[in-house]
């Protein structure tokens, strides 16, 4: 049930979609998934860190057309679950602290500005946009009651979430609290593959070992000695 309805209030219901889709292409639709995915990895181990990708944001009870659905957003102090849609109201009041977008040729800048007038307006903290067509990752981190653009990107780490940006290739380069890169699903396969096969090359390896010690203990019991028995002094 979306609807909510206090005494003295209208039932007003609060859609879990806006009818828009999620990605534009298939590169946003990665990096998307890639950060959100990643995201619940670093934060696995904390119940009380949920992430969400286009999921739509209430920040006001009563108005239904005051909403965003941000690409990813992360919300400290709220707890892992679903959720159709995120009301601020039912959260404790907590608004989500750091936002993600990821540009598509089809967004304009009259739309990101007001998104991130939203953003700051009801109390985001970290917001971060990405153009994946040319590599290009703007950020704002909250200063008081503003969002302070950051100078330089490159080698910024998030407060919050303790990810670091990398730019200086060609893509953008995100390497978690641990030091390990943010994979795409198909990279993080490929790792597991490559794993798989070093964990079996190194079986096969110590399985050669172990015929070549039982071929050489074979060769000493034929000349008469004992090649289990312990050596004395």
């Amino acid at each position: 049930m979306n609807a909510i309805a206090t005494a003295g209030e209208p039932e007003i219901d609060y859609p879990d979609s806006d009818g828009m889709p999620m990605a534009e292409n298939t590169l946003q639709y990665e990096w998307i998934v890639t950060i959100k995915g990643n995201l619940d990895t670093v934060f696995a181990g904390n119940p009380d860190v949920f992430v969400a990708g286009d999921n739509l944001i209430y920040p006001v009870r009563g108005n239904n057309t005051i909403r965003q659905a941000p690409d990813v957003y992360v919300a400290f102090g709220r707890p892992k679950g679903h959720r159709g849609s995120y009301r601020v109201w039912e959260e404790g009041g907590v608004f989500p602290q750091v936002i993600f977008e990821i540009l598509s040729p089809g967004n304009r800048l009259g739309e990101m500005k007001k998104k991130r007038q939203f953003y700051r307006r009801y109390g985001v903290e970290e917001y971060y946009v990405y153009d994946p067509d040319d590599g290009a990752l703007e950020g704002w981190v909250r200063q008081n009651r503003s969002l302070e653009e950051i100078e330089d990107t490159n080698g910024f780490t998030s407060p919050r979430l303790g990810i670091r940006f990398d730019m200086s290739g060609p893509e953008l380069v995100i390497t978690g609290p641990d030091g390990e890169r943010f994979l795409t699903f198909e990279q993080l396969a490929d790792a597991r593959k490559a794993e798989r096969q070093r964990a079996d090359a190194e079986r096969q390896r110590a399985g050669q070992l172990e015929r070549e010690l039982e071929r050489a203990k074979a060769i000493l019991r034929a000349a008469g000695i004992d090649p289990d028995r312990p050596a004395t002094g």
